[in-house]
């Protein structure tokens, strides 16, 4: 394999191998060359990530050392990407009857999907991460896509006992909104003590559902990483959990005139701009 060759091979080895330490040894008997032209390779691809702020490359020597990709993107690209989805949700016939905001079709989408996935990612990149949690259905590609960059496993929280499932945890909550009592349930086999646990959500109001998933990773002796959600909608009074991220928030919705105020959320208030 020419060189040329062998840094696109390389390149694609690493961005699909995230937060996976290869040795210098592996690479050098795949591509049958010494580990120094590997290390030349490495030097190479570092800049060129770096440079297009693709993530960053580490190496780590002595016997059990090799190279190390993690996903990363600037403060500012993450402003870059989550105006790009403030000018999707002003688009015209957003607003639903009842005064609720269509998402699917920005869910739906990958290359939005990936934007909200790189920049959660991004807010936890240096945070433990055992497992991303989230609850059916619509969070589900977020959470997927956002344990993806992370390279850890996700999991779903169900409204309804699946049998599928086995042995369940059963919690009863307040929803935030409405003031009910509602239930979920999580299988006994998706975490074990003392896990790292990421909640996301496509969209929270009274945060009655978020607050419920935080009950969850309790009764199973786990550790709450953090909250994020995609959009953070208007709600009068206070929520149920305070401690959360939002890449969008709305401040109001005008159903008269189909109009949606909305503007960054609140993963950007200390961040700088560029």
């Amino acid at each position: 394999m020419k060189r040329n060759e062998r840094l696109i091979d390389f390149t694609n080895y690493l961005i699909n191998h995230p937060r996976e330490l290869i040795s210098l040894g592996h690479l050098s008997q795949h591509y049958d060359v010494a580990k120094s032209s590997i290390s030349e390779d490495i030097v190479f691809i570092k800049r060129v990530f770096e440079n297009q702020n693709m993530g960053k490359i580490e190496t780590f020597s002595g016997s059990q050392g090799g190279v190390l990709f993690t996903p990363q993107i600037s403060d500012g690209k993450s402003k870059e990407m989550a105006k790009d989805l403030i000018k999707l949700l002003q688009e015209e016939n957003r607003i639903l009857p009842g005064g609720y905001i269509y998402l699917s079709d920005i869910i739906g989408t990958p290359s939005n999907l990936k934007k909200i996935g790189k920049i959660i990612a991004h807010e936890y990149a240096d945070e433990s991460v055992d497992c991303v949690m989230t609850i059916a259905t619509k969070g589900i590609p977020i959470a997927q896509i956002v344990a993806e960059i992370l390279d850890v496993p996700f999991i779903i929280v169900r409204r309804d006992q699946k049998v599928t499932e086995g042995a369940m945890v059963n919690v009863n909550y307040m929803s935030g909104s409405s003031s009910k009592v509602e239930n979920m349930t999580l299988s006994k086999r998706s975490l074990s003590r003392g896990q790292h646990v990421l909640i996301v959500d496509d969209f929270m109001k009274g945060a009655g559902t978020i607050n419920g998933m935080k009950s969850l990773v309790h009764e199973f002796d786990c550790l709450l990483t953090g909250v994020a959600v995609f959009l953070e909608g208007p709600f009068k009074g206070e929520r149920l959990v305070k401690a959360y991220k939002s890449i969008l928030k709305v401040d109001s919705v005008d159903i008269a005139k189909r109009s949606i105020d909305v503007k960054l959320g609140n993963i950007y208030d200390n961040k700088k701009e560029g």
